[in-house]
């Protein structure tokens, strides 16, 4: 009887093993990835139903840049272009916000419509902006194989579009201009570059109160002065919240690897950032609703009242956010 017994549950832990080796054998392996922060910048926060993985990182870079997300032929990087910081430059239409340094923020696109994680995020763009067809995904046996490698699902959903998406945007962190290597103590600037930076970081110039470090960006909305008068369209952040107090409001763009771009503020406005400079030096209408009180202080009554070799040293300054290496990094481009 006792050998009858121990036979059985002999047989009943081989059954067990073998099936649970089964499983393990059936269920896709993730590699961890660890995301190379730049120095001096904060932790990024991980949720923990997206931790990255060297899959699934290749899979948001694989969907970034394929048209199959569309349905017009576009595609993320159609807009975002490497070589010039993930934006892009046109003489027509709303500046294309850059995707840079965005595991970060919080508030999302020009009039902030979006306040979410980055997950949430995605997933806007994949079911309201792109709209696309989920079943073109689940008909491509490749993109069936690589979710599957990646989430270890067999049927794909907008959501797990958004957050493979959103692993490669955890990626695209602009940190080492050479700006950064001078705060590292790498390299030096010139006099005039770092009479541009006491400029923008000090109230000669003002700037850094909404394009503050490490982001260039305060992840926040300004009326900077640009208009006087409003109409539906062009209340900003206003169109929002329904708040008044936020008729004009915008939300502040990143400044790194600014001089790439052509087309500055929400609707363009500017093709220089020359022209930038001169409008906050002597172009700030002070009668602006709601503008930002930095931009009213008794000591501006008549501008900033730069000089133009001040002028000069703050455009020096803003090219020293050039980030080469993030605009040529090959693991950011379209995967071959």
């Amino acid at each position: 009887m006792e050998k009858l017994i121990y036979s059985l549950l002999l047989g009943l832990l081989l059954i067990t093993f073998s099936c649970k080796k089964v499983v393990n054998d059936n269920t896709p392996s993730f590699t961890p990835y660890q995301i190379d922060i730049p120095k001096r910048f904060p932790a990024m926060e991980i949720p923990d139903d997206n931790l990255m993985s060297v899959e699934r990182l290749a899979l948001g870079r694989k969907l970034y840049y394929d048209p199959i997300l569309s349905n017009d032929g576009r595609a993320c990087a159609t807009c975002h272009i490497q070589q010039i910081g993930f934006t892009k430059n046109s003489t027509l239409g709303v500046p294309v916000l850059p995707h840079q340094n965005l595991g970060w923020n919080k508030n999302f696109l020009w009039k902030g419509e979006k306040n979410c994680t980055l997950e949430e995020m995605m997933l806007f763009e994949v079911h309201d902006f792109f709209v696309t067809d989920i079943a073109k995904l689940n008909a491509s046996k490749e993109y069936k194989d690589l979710f599957y490698k990646a989430y270890g699902i067999t049927t794909i959903t907008h959501k797990d579009a958004a957050y493979a998406l959103a692993q490669f945007f955890r990626v695209l962190n602009s940190g080492n201009s050479k700006f950064d290597k001078y705060r590292r103590n790498e390299l030096s600037l010139t006099p005039n570059e770092r009479n541009g930076m006491i400029i923008f970081f000090t109230e000669r110039g003002d700037c850094f109160h909404c394009h503050n470090e490490i982001f260039f960006t305060d992840n926040d909305f300004h009326n900077t002065g640009l208009d006087s008068t409003f109409f539906p369209g062009s209340m900003g952040r206003y169109e929002v919240t329904g708040n008044a107090n936020d008729i004009g409001k915008y939300k502040t763009p990143t400044l790194r690897n600014c001089e790439l771009r052509d087309r500055f503020m929400h609707d363009g406005r500017f093709s220089t950032l020359e022209e930038v400079i001169e409008f906050y030096n002597t172009g700030v209408k002070q009668t602006s609703v709601n503008i930002d009180p930095l931009m009213v202080l008794p000591e501006k009554a008549l501008g900033l009242q730069l000089t133009q070799q001040e002028k000069n040293d703050l455009l020096l300054f803003l090219k020293t956010l050039t980030d080469t290496a993030f605009l040529s990094n090959k693991q950011l481009n379209a995967p071959q």
